[in-house]
């Protein structure tokens, strides 16, 4: 086989005009990329480097409405082991930039890394030659943070330096990190040099961690700040010995990016043994175009004026519920209007995300679907700027692979524009461009089927997939596919189970003889607190299981398994308790017990109850269930007794779900 040919270095960037940066900077410096213009020209006679990927077929889009290509990846960019932490943004004259970090040696966080960045002038159809916009030189420059200024065509970039290590380790804690930031004049082609913004932007108590972004920061179109720049922070402090605080986090500028401020900032502390309620990290904002005055919930009205900053952010490791929070400034990034809340039922793992307000006032969520790994991209949608988001059945999944971090962009008049992390068997594999239309999403659809819950304050539950009324062992019952069919409850207070004593009672039908088979599951999924019921036929046993976690953790996880798989298509009850110290299992009387674990069974993951599905929507119920019930305290054997010969209410349930009918 004859050898590859040599790798191609990155195509040298030609210099910013001196005069268009002084007339904004004054005399700042700027670094000069290439040394005169006799280089370019030199450069124009070698062979340059092949486009990153070969035009589509436009009519084929047309009709599909989506399409995709690998634009960052190893094997085609040569120089780099690496490519993760994307950004995207569309300047002012339609060009798409696509930045990275280009990872030399490994694909650890803190390598040495270069700011990577590709061009496309036709919609992200064709794709320019990889670009240095910022040598690490050995140490970690990333977290790119680009925004557009659309009264100047400016496009400022933010990025966070660390020294770097030569092996794939971590930065040490604490980590001495600074912001810095470059801008570009003429649509991304050359670039001013780095310069510090620590003085400005991070606090002295701020130095454990530091963080710019990732993703896109957003320009102001409405209300009394219009114009202003802003970008989302995340830092850290430690005292010496450990750290002492979380910090999210929003930077502005009133005037192109010459000068910044810190604006927002939420603080939550972290207790001596390690925990905290909150981490928002790696923050994505969009601007909201109503003024209402709610909290995230929905309620309220507004008057079209705008100027409300809506910022998500990946939640990690908290004590609070769910792995995306966020919360709203409504003075233009001045001030948060308050903390930010978990959003438990809104289904990710611990990862970054991009949100992206499309012109018809749809918004869009990027980001992987799975609550426990980081897999099966999937855009999900608001329609109220970001209160509420639709379910994971009723988002669009891009990929079923592995997937990461991604951001997002308006591409055109109205298609959108997703950079993301993905792989076959890895998320960093590459990096994939895509490109499609709100056709292609689907149309927003009215509420689903429900089916009532009597607990008390309780909704009605979400019927999904068509999971279809039968006959039950009192009244009715549902069936369910074994594909797409569940039940979710929405999320309440009441629903997890936290440290104490429960008791879930339900009764199940089925026939499958392989497979997992879900039956009920509470909480997360993986080694996530969670409560599950599960039959296992290939296995012959009906399975219960709690995972549960004390302090910072780890998590352990207690198991108890019938001796039978009751899959003979008739009715039998099965109860899971908690109490005494000991996990029991019931099943139609016979009792299996097993030693407890320590801790609560609901924190620090996505939360959902759900019935007949697994929460990373992996395994399906082929069967039936009914009278499906979860208690907060340890039911008597005599009360066992009572649900596994009658329907009697007994009062005080945490759900109750008859399943009568949807």
């Amino acid at each position: 086989m004859a050898p590859l040919p040599p790798a191609q270095p990155p195509r040298t960037l030609r210099p910013v005009p001196r005069q268009a940066v002084r007339r904004a900077f004054g005399r700042t410096a700027v670094r000069r990329v290439t040394a005169a213009a006799l280089a370019g020209a030199v450069l124009a006679l070698l062979p340059q480097p092949p486009r990153a990927t070969a035009a589509v077929d436009p009519a084929a889009v047309a009709r599909s409405g989506f399409e995709e290509r690998v634009l960052f990846k190893a094997a085609q960019d040569p120089g780099y082991a690496c490519y993760r932490i994307p950004a995207l943004v569309t300047t002012v004259r339609g060009t798409l930039l696509a930045f990275a970090e280009g990872r030399k040696h490994n694909c650890g966080d803190a390598t040495d890394i270069d700011v990577v960045l590709k061009r496309s002038t036709d919609g992200g159809r064709t794709w320019g030659p990889l670009l240095v916009v910022d040598a690490g030189h050995g140490d970690t420059h990333g977290n790119p943070a680009p925004v557009v200024d659309r009264r100047t065509g400016r496009i400022v970039l933010a990025t966070t330096y660390n020294k770097g290590r030569p092996d794939a380790g971590n930065c040490d804690t604490p980590c001495e990190r600074t912001p810095h930031l470059q801008h570009s004049d003429d649509d991304g082609l050359t670039w001013s040099r780095p310069r510090d913004l620590s003085t400005t932007l991070r606090p002295r108590g701020w130095n454990s961690w530091y963080a710019t972004g990732p993703g896109h920061g957003i320009q102001l179109a409405h209300g009394r700040h219009r114009g202003r720049l802003i970008v989302g922070i995340n830092a850290e402090s430690h005292d010496g010995t450990r750290p002492t605080a979380n910090h999210a986090a929003l930077a502005y500028s009133d005037d192109s990016g010459a000068h910044w401020r810190l604006g927002a900032v939420d603080t939550h502390r972290i207790g001596t043994d390690g925990t905290y309620r909150q981490k928002p990290s790696e923050l994505t904002l969009a601007e909201r175009t109503d003024d209402r005055t709610d909290d995230g919930s929905g309620s309220g009205s507004g008057s079209g004026s705008g100027g409300t900053v809506y910022v998500g952010g990946r939640e990690q490791d908290g004590t609070d519920l769910g792995n995306r929070d966020h919360a709203v400034s409504r003075d233009g990034g001045g001030h948060f209007a308050a903390p930010f809340r978990a959003v438990p039922d809104l289904y990710t793992p611990m990862v970054q995300g991009s949100v992206l307000p499309l012109p018809s006032g749809r918004w869009l969520l990027s980001a992987p679907a799975d609550p426990d790994r980081r897999r099966t991209m999937t855009i999900r949608s608001s329609y109220d700027q970001g209160r509420t988001w639709e379910g994971v059945d009723r988002g669009r999944a891009v990929t079923a692979d592995w997937s990461g971090y991604s951001d997002m962009t308006v591409v055109g008049r109205a298609d959108a524009g997703l950079l993301y992390e993905a792989g076959k068997a890895d998320a960093r594999d590459e990096m994939r461009f895509t490109r499609f239309t709100e056709d292609w999403l689907g149309p927003h659809r009215g509420p689903g089927p429900t089916t009532p819950d009597h607990a008390p304050g309780a909704r009605g539950a979400y019927v999904l997939g068509g999971a279809r009324p039968v006959g039950g062992r009192f009244g009715g019952a549902l069936a369910f596919d074994g594909t797409d069919d569940a039940v979710r409850l929405p999320h309440r207070a009441s629903l997890p189970l936290g440290e104490g004593d429960f008791t879930a009672s339900l009764w199940f039908r089925y026939t499958a003889t392989r497979g997992e088979q879900p039956l009920l599951w509470m909480g997360g999924v993986g080694g996530a607190p969670q409560v599950a019921l599960r039959g296992e036929p290939g296995a012959r046993r009906i399975t219960g299981q709690i995972t549960g976690i004390v302090g910072k953790g780890p998590s352990r996880t207690a198991t108890v398994r019938s001796a039978g798989a009751y899959n003979d298509g008739q009715w039998h009850h099965a109860a899971l308790r908690r109490a005494d110290g000991l996990l029991t299992l019931t099943v139609d009387g016979v009792e299996t017990s097993a030693p407890d674990v320590p801790g609560t069974v609901s924190r620090t993951s996505t939360f959902g109850v759900h019935l007949g599905q697994k929460p990373d929507s992996r395994s399906h119920l082929t069967g039936d269930l009914d009278e499906v019930r979860v208690y907060r305290r340890a039911l008597s054997d005599g009360e066992l007794t009572v649900l596994d010969k009658t329907d009697a209410a007994l009062g005080d349930a945490v759900l109750r779900l008859p399943l009568d009918f949807a």
